[in-house]
């Protein structure tokens, strides 16, 4: 398979305190992979340094061998939803929409092609008949459909989600999980950050073990062990699932 991310070297820090430390580890073609850590690991600091969102302090990022100016076309973000403004005042379509705007252009109005495109990638979710629904007047987990639809409509070939399955109900969470699955079988590659230890090893096929530095990393039935999961959390880990081998 080929690789679509590296990262070497990695370090990070917020107001002087180290976050990521020599953070390495690379990413294959089409794999589904869980960034998994106890809370204040540097996992959603992570994603935002490799997206050029937060500064590194060290280190080099390629993203299928090319800096990310060069390739951020190809690649989606889907971020925590705790931190968007959900009272700005838009509608569903309008914010699928915006993943187009790579294709439309900045300062430009959207075609009738482009809000077909849009209004795919809500069907798709399950949302088509809150195209016209303000975001504001959405439940968390319709807004995190739409926040994923927004991201299917860029036809990306490297997603990072932050945490698209928190705070939904079971069938938001289904259907995420189902469309991440579709995302792969078409060769994708797809990272989320994830807090639930009990549905790793159903929902995704590799995982980082994550604790400001990398603690293990690769297949799932490989890696996502009791030892290696008890050293990533420390004293931390109050959950002791029997699914860890």
């Amino acid at each position: 398979m080929n690789s679509v991310l590296s990262v070497n070297n990695l370090s990070a820090s917020y107001r002087k305190n180290t976050v990521l430390h020599d953070v390495n580890f690379e990413v294959q073609q089409g794999s589904l992979t869980s960034i998994v850590g106890p809370n204040g690991a540097g996992k959603s600091t992570l994603l935002k340094v490799i997206l050029e969102l937060h500064p590194k302090l060290t280190g080099n990022v390629e993203f299928f061998g090319s800096p990310y100016s060069k390739v951020k076309s190809r690649i989606g973000y889907v971020p925590q939803r705790g931190s968007v403004d959900w009272d700005f005042p838009t509608n569903a379509l309008d914010v699928v929409t915006m993943g187009l705007y790579g294709q439309i252009g900045w300062l430009k109005w959207p075609k009738r092609a482009h809000r077909e495109l849009a209004m795919d990638a809500l069907a798709q979710m399950g949302m088509a008949d809150y195209a016209e629904r303000q975001i504001s007047q959405l439940s968390g987990g319709q807004q995190q459909r739409v926040f994923l639809a927004r991201a299917l409509v860029q036809d990306a070939e490297l997603y990072f989600m932050d945490e698209p399955l928190v705070g939904v109900d079971a069938a938001t969470e289904r259907a995420i999980m189902d469309t991440l699955k579709v995302l792969k079988s078409k060769g994708r590659t797809v990272m989320v950050v994830h807090h639930d230890l009990q549905t790793v090893e159903d929902y995704f096929d590799h995982v980082l073990l994550i604790n400001r530095k990398v603690m293990g990393h690769g297949q799932t039935k490989e890696v996502f062990t009791k030892d290696n999961v008890y050293r990533t959390y420390g004293g931390s880990l109050r959950w002791t699932g029997e699914k860890i081998s």
